[in-house]
């Protein structure tokens, strides 16, 4: 709750300060002098936002009858507050769903436009990089993984899945078509998972299972699997995670962009932490070890669970690195070209520490182009190659990337047809995970007219059950959505 009371305090300050800094005496609805943002030092307000009603079934409660059907709270909705002069900018972008808090911070910034700079606080999502979605340089905001469902939005709408940060930026306009950019995050932010339920990924569920496994000092069955259970029920809560909120987990990076002979290009670099987290277990294993004999010596459960009070909880680290990358979008023949390439440099060059990820090289390369009877492709692909990977799992302690494979590679395509004068829409898109061998494919028939939209969407999970996808194969679901825009 304090929590939430600062974030809200900090929204209105973010919003209030333009207007007291310019000494406006009004916010000029309806002014004639107030019609264009930038003609006087009289800010221009614009009220804008969005209210929605979705109602999302899983296809597999349907089969088990209406007790096992939940549609939702189905009420969404977006409300987005802007002023603006020729010296400000201040914005309060709000998200309002009853399923999770009621009322939530998409974005709450200050803009400040100083000539040639442009000053920019608070919370904020930024997207660097070219790519149309989940680049490898796009670093800035972690992303929300916790219901995948919103991906069905997130491939056409690059911000919808981006957890704002607090942050400065600062950026210097120069040339025609140059400019210089520099981000400082004061803290750090990991991407977001669900911790139980039906989105939850098998990697965290999994876990207590696998440590529990571990548990061999009892000769007695039934207290064995007793022991495993209570190490399955206590793990999740025991789990030691960092304090990310504080100065020694800051974040910054530069960005430089221009254009050259109709090419637009791009170099950064940043320093951050992996939004994913590394697990260690070694701690863990070394105190279950220890434990074995006083399991075994254990005369009844009340003995077991005193040992296994002994055990070491695992421990959470984000892993720091540094990253260099570069970018380029041009039209080629037709196409809309996008391409990425980076290096993600971690503190395990070697590739045998276990608890610290890999260096890797990612790539991102895609394009659009509208094709015959008024068909739109959007295709991208893009790898993960893992360096160094036949060290993995050579030192005795265990390693966060054992079992995995050297790349990782994801193809995404989406085809867009609109109709009758582009009110009826129609799309699919689809990502295949290659080496993963599985696939999320998300159809969407939409219908607008004015200002009101309706329609059908859907997410479909297939392939391998150790995959990325394949693990949700049974979360296949389907929504029923009406939105006004205002």
């Amino acid at each position: 709750m304090n929590r939430l009371i600062v974030m809200k305090r900090f929204a209105l300050i973010c919003f209030l300060l333009p207007v007291s800094l310019l000494g406006a005496q009004d916010f000029g609805f309806g002014d004639e002098e107030t019609e264009h943002p930038g003609s006087s030092f009289v800010p221009f307000v614009l009220l804008q936002g969005e209210a929605g009603a979705v109602l999302k079934g899983f296809i597999d409660d349907f089969g088990n009858g209406a007790d096992s059907v939940q549609l939702g709270n189905v009420f969404s909705g977006k409300l987005n507050l802007s002023a603006e002069n020729v010296r400000a900018m201040g914005v309060i972008n709000l998200n309002i769903s009853p399923d999770r808090s009621p009322v939530t911070i998409d974005e709450a910034y200050l803009h400040l436009y100083l000539g040639d700079f442009d000053v920019e606080g608070g919370l904020r999502k930024l997207a660097w990089g070219k790519a149309d979605s989940m680049g490898p340089l796009d670093v800035i905001n972690p992303l929300d993984f916790s219901d995948l469902s919103l991906l069905v939005d997130g491939l056409s709408d690059g911000m919808a899945q981006k957890i704002a940060r607090p942050l400065v930026r600062l950026a210097w306009n120069f040339g025609s078509f140059s400019k210089l950019e520099g981000v400082f995050v004061p803290n750090f932010e990991p991407a977001r998972f669900a911790a139980a339920g039906r989105w939850a990924p098998a990697q965290t569920t999994a876990l207590p299972g696998q440590l529990a496994g571990r548990i061999v000092g009892l000769t007695n069955p039934s207290q064995r699997q007793y022991a495993a259970a209570v190490l399955s029920q206590r793990l999740p809560g025991l789990i030691a995670y960092p304090d990310t909120s504080t100065l020694a987990y800051a974040q910054g990076g530069l960005r430089f962009t221009t254009s050259i002979g109709g090419a637009d290009l791009g170099a950064q670099y940043y320093y951050g932490r992996l939004t994913t987290p590394a697990v260690s277990t070694a701690g863990t294993l070394a105190s279950i070890a220890e434990a074995a004999p006083i399991l075994a010596a254990a005369a009844s459960q009340a003995d077991v669970d005193a040992a296994l009070g002994l055990l070491v909880p695992p421990k959470i680290a984000y892993n720091p690195y540094h990253q260099i990358g570069f970018d380029y979008a041009q039209v080629v023949a037709g196409f809309n070209v996008r391409a990425e390439l980076a290096a993600n440099l971690t503190g395990d060059l070697a590739g045998n520490d276990g608890a610290v990820y890999n260096p890797r090289i990612l790539w991102s390369l895609g394009f659009d182009r509208d094709l015959v009877w008024g068909v739109n492709l959007n295709l991208q692909a893009a790898e993960t190659i893992t360096l160094r990977h036949g060290e993995i799992g050579k030192n005795p302690l265990p390693d966060i990337e054992a079992g995995s494979d050297p790349s990782s590679t994801r193809i995404t395509v989406k085809l867009l047809k609109r109709f009758l004068m582009d009110r009826l829409e129609v799309s699919a898109a689809a990502i295949w995970g290659v080496e993963d061998r599985d696939c999320l494919i998300m159809p969407v028939l939409s219908w607008t007219e004015d200002d009101v939209t309706v329609g059908l969407a859907g997410g479909f999970f297939a392939g391998d059950r150790g995959g990325q996808f394949g693990q949700y194969r049974d979360n296949g679901f389907i929504q029923a959505r009406l939105k006004y825009t205002f």
